[in-house]
């Protein structure tokens, strides 16, 4: 069992936490019947299940390696013991989904959620989601290159402007 993400996975775990922990405005309509309907499956055609599938194993993942760093006798023992806890962990997953699908319905009207289904379901959308993960993964190759750079620049920038100022830094 590999216990690492795809870029996608971490992308929307991002993006997940952060819709889930906003409440909804005050006042706000709860969504129709046929809203939450349209908006669930739009997380299933955007494959977010699958995205989220990989949350519980990063997770376990991160544990066992950093257990194993300092107990590496319980290697085994606890990579068996981690693999058998996967199914009580994932159990919290369709509740997640729901949220997702609860916030579109939210943020997005029948009509809107419909258009965007309607998109997602056609051979540009299906073809758009198969190539979503390169895109991702593109972003997170040009992001942290983008960042080292920037950091890289930083420490000597920040000098320059300190030394305007007549601090030697």
């Amino acid at each position: 069992m590999a216990f690492w993400p795809s870029p996608k996975a971490t992308v929307v775990l991002a993006a997940v936490l952060a819709a889930t922990a906003l409440p909804p405005p005050a006042g706000a309509d709860e969504p129709s019947p046929a809203a939450i309907e349209a908006a669930n499956k739009l997380v299933d055609d955007l494959g977010l299940k699958h995205s989220l599938d990989v949350i519980v194993p990063l997770l376990f993942g991160e544990f066992e390696k950093n257990v194993v760093a300092t107990r590496p006798e319980l290697k085994d023992a606890l990579h068996q013991s981690l693999v058998s806890l996967v199914p009580e962990f994932g159990k919290g997953e369709p509740a997640v989904l729901a949220v997702v699908a609860h916030t579109m319905a939210t943020k997005l009207s029948e009509t809107e959620l419909k258009q965007v289904l309607a998109f997602y379901e056609s051979p540009a959308g299906k073809k758009f989601v198969a190539a979503e993960p390169a895109f991702v993964n593109e972003l997170q190759v040009a992001g942290t290159a983008w960042r080292q750079k920037l950091a890289d620049a930083l420490l000597p920038r920040v000098r320059e402007e300190m030394k305007k100022r007549g601090v030697d830094f």
